[in-house]
């Protein structure tokens, strides 16, 4: 069976619009979560996120293609660009014909459903953008991405709510393992940040309305949390089939070794009793990856900052880990990022893959009162050096569905 490696990394992330940017933040626990600045939101209960700051496509997209495209395809396309080059494809001459693209978007151009709504409703038909589809369909991105790298293989977009970045790293992971593609463009984008989703998210009681203190408002398995702040952003990885890598002669910052999948069965939104569905996507993960539990030294946590869903990751993560849960170093890095959505998985393995290469642990933010039924080594504040040989990257959605991809550190061989 063929291996896939990582060649490439890119993003776009509420605390940095590039890799290195974002990766020091996070080592530093240094929040991206603000008053909302994308719209007014005086009158909403909740008036904080996470938002993508200084923000430009700069070469990216020609001036009339980025007028034709929406936030969360141009964040995919700003990422998609540094992980190609971080990569070394751009100069290369092979065929893209066995190139594709996986990007998985959460809500798509919600903010354009809203606008466009209202433009119908208080000026008529006339007026809706004749771009409107284009800003809305979900598979905007893939289709992007693909175009302006010429990418001509496997073109898909996995909508799974909160795990479709991982899902989309999943997805690619499969595909050149079972020789459908040498290489793939793989993680997540999501710009869903507006009045509607803000709205109906804090009408579920979903987010957090620590509205005097947002810098604090994200924190994943603290005491005192209050539900998650909204994200926004892209994170994509080039995976490559091992061989292809070599060849080019590439450098490799880690191998693709598992991939897991799993549906609750349980509810729309809440999790399974005691991470149930969680537990046998990590196994799955793990089983494919031909890993023990022993061996796992890191895990970037779902950790949404929810009282049910870090409880619940907690649980599943002393299940699948048993006695070693206690020697597991885990965090969630949106106490940084926030919640990120459709993004957040590709954002959190570009994390991982960091992590590996720098044995780095990036700490969970904003962690200053354990919670007793987070007991588990959360990695509170400060960065932890480590040598990591594995590490899983979790993501949970919405409808119960779950993903989680393994990582193993490349020694070359």
């Amino acid at each position: 069976m063929r291996r896939v490696v990582v060649t490439g990394l890119g993003m776009v992330a509420p605390c940095g619009n590039n890799v290195q940017d974002a990766w020091e933040a996070a080592v530093n626990a240094e929040t991206g979560v603000g008053q909302i600045t994308k719209f007014a939101a005086e009158d909403l209960p909740v008036r904080i996120a996470a938002e993508v700051k200084g923000f430009e496509i700069g070469d990216v997209l020609e001036y009339k293609e980025a007028r034709r495209t929406t936030m969360f395809v141009q964040y995919a396309a700003k990422a998609a660009h540094e992980a190609f080059h971080h990569s070394g494809l751009a100069s290369s001459t092979a065929s893209t014909d066995s190139w594709g693209v996986s990007v998985g978007v959460g809500m798509g151009g919600i903010e354009d459903i809203e606008n466009n709504t209202l433009i119908l409703k208080e000026h008529g038909p006339k007026r809706v953008s004749p771009f409107f589809m284009p800003y809305v369909i979900a598979n905007m991105a893939t289709g992007v991405v693909s175009k302006i790298l010429n990418f001509r293989g496997p073109n898909i977009c996995p909508t799974t709510a909160c795990s479709s970045g991982t899902h989309g790293v999943g997805e690619a992971y499969l595909y050149i393992k079972n020789e459908l593609a040498d290489v793939m463009i793989a993680g997540g984008s999501e710009s869903a940040i507006s009045r509607l989703s803000v709205s109906a998210f804090a009408s579920m009681k979903a987010l957090s309305t620590n509205n005097a203190d947002p810098q604090n408002a994200s924190r994943p398995f603290d005491l005192n949390r209050d539900g998650f702040v909204m994200g926004e952003g892209a994170g994509l990885l080039v995976l490559e089939e091992l061989e292809h890598a070599k060849k080019r002669g590439a450098k490799i910052y880690a191998e693709v070794v598992g991939y897991g999948m799993s549906g609750d069965a349980h509810h729309i939104t809440a999790p399974s009793p005691e991470g149930e569905g969680a537990q046998r996507c990590m196994q799955m993960a793990l089983k494919m990856g031909k890993i023990s539990p022993d061996q796992v030294q890191y895990i970037n946590a779902h950790g949404t900052s929810t009282p049910m869903n870090d409880k619940f990751e907690t649980q599943a993560i002393q299940k699948v880990f048993g006695a070693n849960a206690g020697k597991l170093s885990i965090s969630s890095t949106k106490g940084v990022t926030g919640h990120c959505l459709g993004a957040a998985g590709g954002i959190e393995a570009v994390f991982s893959v960091m992590a590996i290469n720098h044995s780095l642990v990036p700490p969970t933010a904003n962690l200053t009162t354990v919670d007793p039924e987070c007991h588990l080594d959360y990695t509170p504040l400060k960065a932890k050096e480590r040598k990591i040989t594995y590490a899983l990257s979790n993501s949970f959605g919405f409808g119960g569905t779950n993903a989680t991809v393994a990582f193993k550190s490349f020694d070359g061989t």
